[in-house]
């Protein structure tokens, strides 16, 4: 534990003097930390004990859908006597409030309070026990939490700067927008379906988007979206030789329902692979409904790096499918993903 308090105030002194020089409106200096880097304020004492370990549990789970074990977060810890003015500037903060002031444990949550952009979660309780069992029953909102406040930073960069090609032959081919970043400068276009990638050797990122007409609900399960991949990227996404095509790993391959922009949309991870090559690696899609067009429009993200993590690169890809705009929402103008009602901390 001592390392991890270490290796903080090393960096984090020299990372001050650059935040102070980085402003939000002349008023909240720039948050530090990496990506996916997360600060827990806690007792030590209850660190050690199980309220603790199962929050250490919570964020140290591995990120669905990669084809190896990659943890969910990179965490650093302190003591609440240790919580000062440096560490406040960290991007995401997670607090441990345990205080007999409580009748039940519930989330408290706020944005960029001491720096910006900046994601803190309170997790307030009576007693350990208490804050052991709501952590545990709240595993994936801990997650989504911490998780969305990353694609939301993406979406913020992806909004000042994305591929406009891409946006405008989506705009033409299927009267909907998308942002996707302007390194992906590769294109291929085919019947209701469009490509681009960075077409890298390693750490290539593709994004994907095709339609089709909307039948019932059977649309939006695991066994139609596999059917459908399948015979959507044998035509569009082939081998190197002939007969080779990518395809999807259904045994790897898992569904959930999520909400984007109050309306109900399927979630899939998965794994990719190319049908007689050693090619392959993790997907994610977003299926959503056309009302207007009584269509199906799949956006789908995807990464080649056999050398390489993953997690980065798929989160920050997967933030590009929240920005997708049906036809009609073409003129709302927000595309951050909805993290709660925020409530004010205290400074």
């Amino acid at each position: 534990m001592k390392k991890h308090l270490f290796y903080l105030s090393l960096t984090l002194v020299t990372m001050l003097f650059s935040a102070c020089n980085g402003k939000k409106g002349g008023l909240a200096p720039t948050s530090s930390g990496r990506a996916y880097e997360i600060l827990v304020v806690i007792n030590q004492g209850m660190w050690e004990r199980p309220a603790g370990r199962a929050l250490y549990d919570v964020l140290d789970t591995d990120v669905p859908g990669l084809p190896q074990s990659e943890r969910s977060f990179r965490m650093m810890y302190t003591s609440p006597e240790n919580y000062d003015a440096t560490l406040k500037l960290i991007r995401n903060i997670v607090i441990a409030d345990v205080q007999n002031i409580y009748t039940k444990a519930a989330f408290k949550y706020a944005k960029d309070v001491y720096a910006a952009p900046q994601a803190i979660l309170t997790i307030q309780a009576p007693d350990e026990k208490s804050f052991e069992n709501f952590v545990n029953s709240n595993k994936q909102f801990i997650i989504n939490f911490f998780t969305h406040a990353e694609m939301n930073r993406q979406i913020a960069l992806l909004k000042d700067d994305h591929n406009d090609y891409v946006s405008t032959k989506v705009k033409s081919l299927f009267d909907c927008d998308i942002w996707v970043p302007v390194e992906l400068t590769a294109s291929k276009q085919g019947k209701d379906f469009f490509w681009a990638g960075t077409n890298a050797a390693t750490g290539d990122r593709n994004f994907v988007i095709y339609s089709y007409p909307y039948r019932d609900r059977d649309t939006f399960t695991k066994q139609y979206f596999v059917h459908k991949r399948d015979s959507v990227m044998k035509i569009n996404i082939p081998g190197a030789r002939e007969g080779m095509y990518m395809m999807t790993d259904s045994m790897m391959t898992d569904v959930r329902p999520i909400d984007i922009r109050g309306e109900y949309a399927l979630e899939v991870r998965g794994l990719w692979r190319v049908k007689g090559d050693f090619m392959g690696g993790p997907f994610v899609s977003h299926v959503r409904l056309d009302k207007a067009n009584q269509r199906i429009i799949t956006v789908e993200v995807f990464i080649y790096s056999p050398d390489k993590l993953k997690r980065n690169l798929v989160r920050q890809m997967e933030a590009s499918l929240y920005t997708l705009k049906l036809p009609s929402d073409l003129n709302t103008t927000d595309s951050e993903i909805p993290l709660g009602a925020y409530k004010k901390i205290n400074k």
